[in-house]
């Protein structure tokens, strides 16, 4: 039997609950498929592993990006100015070790997030608007050799150990 290899994948994109707003963003069922297939899939949601309620306020960076609030140069904050720097970076650093337990090289993670993002994430003003930057468990994720990328460019990205 062949062994497939551990992806980590954002709890939400996985039909779980979890999101700020108490949903879920769940992939298409042909990706769901594919990844099934491929993949043995290891849900993670930085933000409850952080402890933060579900529901939750939104958050969002303010000074920089993930990487910024990994060097405690930048903050997560919700609309209210409420700090909550320390819980996104306790669930980064909760879901780089449950990658590491599970031998992930790779994460599918929820695009434009301020814990996921991969490439862009909202600007820190609350206008809607994105920027471009990582999110704090995408940049941890990442500086720990951990390929992430997001349900965006999955088909891209992701690559099975054969391909």
């Amino acid at each position: 039997m062949e062994v497939k290899a551990t992806l980590l994948v954002s709890a939400c994109l996985l039909e779980q609950a979890v999101r700020y707003d108490g949903q879920a963003k769940p992939l298409a069922e042909h990706d769901w498929a594919r990844l099934r297939r491929d993949f043995t899939l290891i849900p993670a949601c930085p933000e409850c592993m952080g402890g933060l309620p579900t529901p939750r306020p939104a958050a969002e960076l303010r000074g920089g990006d993930g990487a910024a609030a990994l060097r405690g140069q930048a903050t997560v904050e919700t609309a209210a100015g409420e700090d909550v720097s320390a819980a996104f970076l306790r669930g980064a650093q909760a879901s780089l070790r449950l990658a590491q337990a599970h031998g992930c090289r790779q994460a599918l993670l929820k695009a434009n997030s301020p814990s996921c993002g991969t490439r862009r994430i909202y600007d820190g003003e609350f206008s809607g608007m994105l920027k471009d930057g990582e999110g704090v468990a995408a940049s941890l994720l990442r500086q720990a050799g951990i390929e992430v990328c997001s349900e965006e460019d999955m088909a891209e990205r992701l690559r099975t150990p054969a391909g």
